[in-house]
């Protein structure tokens, strides 16, 4: 099985997707909104009221007999078919795709995306990696809680006799009775399934460490199954297969859930379940690149979180306006204002110079910088604002505020992924030298 790579924001033509025909079929048009929806992964989750937050954004965008692939990364599958959408940025191997998730989610290191996808591992591993965080969200809301039917034999009735199973166990007759009662407990089929997911987690080499990250969480699921038996995973995801978490109080242990059956499952190759034909994992390139430039200016700047509806910001008097610039300078004295671009130099214009020009007037900042990936080795632009007016005849530049598309090299024709960390770790000296 060969999977069918492609590279984000290209026009590609429909009939080349034909082996992955299964695949397109379920995705094309669709917004992040609308595959989230239908079960897959998707980085950054939808925030509602993130007023620029991607779940317009589609993978595939039909045009004419051409699809447009957008700002999205990831991988995605279909029976035996297996899509594979790298950066655009990447050559030969996606080592920048792999880099950005170790840098932003602390991603174990040990995962050769390319390699692993040709083994149909690379978007096991991503799932795998991705249950610290979805433990955490769902934990959030306390153990999950439910009611169960449980079987007991012993001489205290206090529910409904089965007499099939008391007449297999009890004979001859010594004094107990086979019942079942229901009860409302945290031992139940879904915390079971999360027990058998942190087990199966564990016995991995970097279990530890990867779990390490939610060890409170847990903590809490070892906790609240003290009836875990190893030999019982089938029937625990059987189970969960037909008893789908449908409460909205608890849409995180949907999640959760859905994710703990395609982890557990995985040795059988048999991911995706039910009518879920396509399952996948896919981030926004946009946020990942804005996050992992937060890693390294995160001593000089404060980062305004728009995914996560943090540290608003608003134009006007009375909270209205809302802003989220992507950075901004922490040293009031001399105020810059700074925009991550996940798009090539030249596609830097027009809207992007006006917003930016906008947050530099609301907070004062003579200077503001564009942080995009640098492919082609060009230097840094300066782009100074003018002054007066056509009509006038006096537009002049003024010398007081500058924008600088100011790009961070991205090493290309790597033989390795450690060559390629040696070689991007440089790049990134070479980047911080501007605030030195």
């Amino acid at each position: 099985m060969n999977p069918f790579t492609i590279k984000d924001n290209k026009l590609i033509l429909k009939t080349d997707f034909y082996d992955v025909r299964d695949i397109t079929a379920v995705i094309a048009d669709k917004t992040f909104e609308q595959l989230e929806k239908d079960g897959i992964f998707v980085f950054p989750e939808i925030i509602k009221d993130a007023n620029d937050i991607s779940r317009d954004q589609m993978v595939f965008q039909s045009y004419n007999d051409m699809y447009a692939t957008g700002n999205v990364m990831g991988f995605l599958g279909a029976g035996n078919q297996r899509l594979i959408i790298k950066s655009r940025f990447s050559d030969g191997e996606d080592y920048l795709f792999q880099y950005l998730l170790n840098k932003v989610m602390d991603f174990p290191n040990m995962v050769d995306l390319e390699t692993d996808a040709k083994q149909d591992n690379a978007l096991f591993n991503l799932l795998v990696f991705l249950f610290p965080h979805y433990l955490r969200k769902a934990a959030r809301k306390g153990a999950f809680k439910t009611y169960i039917r449980k079987q007991y034999n012993d001489c205290n009735v206090r529910g409904t006799i089965d007499v099939a199973r008391h007449i297999r166990r009890n004979t001859p007759f010594i004094g107990n009775i086979a019942y079942s009662q229901r009860e409302y407990s945290y031992d139940n089929y879904l915390m079971e399934l999360v027990r058998h997911t942190i087990e199966y987690i564990k016995a991995k080499t970097y279990g530890g460490r990867l779990l390490n990250s939610a060890k409170d969480e847990v903590k809490l699921v070892i906790d609240s199954t003290p009836d875990y038996s190893p030999g019982d995973r089938r029937k625990i995801i059987e189970d969960n297969k037909k008893n789908t978490i449908r409460h909205a109080y608890y849409h995180e242990y949907r999640d959760l859930q859905r994710l703990c059956i395609l982890i557990l499952q995985n040795e059988k190759q048999q991911m995706g379940y039910g009518k879920r034909k396509v399952y996948g994992i896919l981030f926004d390139g946009a946020w990942l690149w804005e996050e992992y430039i937060n890693t390294l200016v995160e001593d000089y700047f404060y980062h305004p979180m728009n995914k996560a509806g943090k540290d608003k910001q608003w134009l006007f008097k009375g909270n209205i306006g809302l802003i989220y610039p992507d950075f901004i300078g922490k040293d009031a004295n001399n105020q810059i204002i700074a925009d991550a671009k996940y798009k090539p130099i030249s596609n830097i214009s027009g809207h992007d110079y006006l917003q930016v020009l906008a947050y530099m007037f609301r907070f004062d900042a003579k200077k503001a910088f564009y942080f995009y990936p640098e492919a082609t080795d060009e230097s840094d632009k300066e782009l100074w604002l003018n002054k007066g007016s056509t009509y006038e005849e006096d537009v002049v530049p003024r010398d007081d505020i500058c924008l600088i598309k100011h790009g961070l090299r991205i090493p290309r024709n790597s033989c390795s992924y450690e060559e390629f960390k040696e070689e991007i770790h440089n790049t990134e000296i070479e980047f911080m030298e501007v605030f030195a």
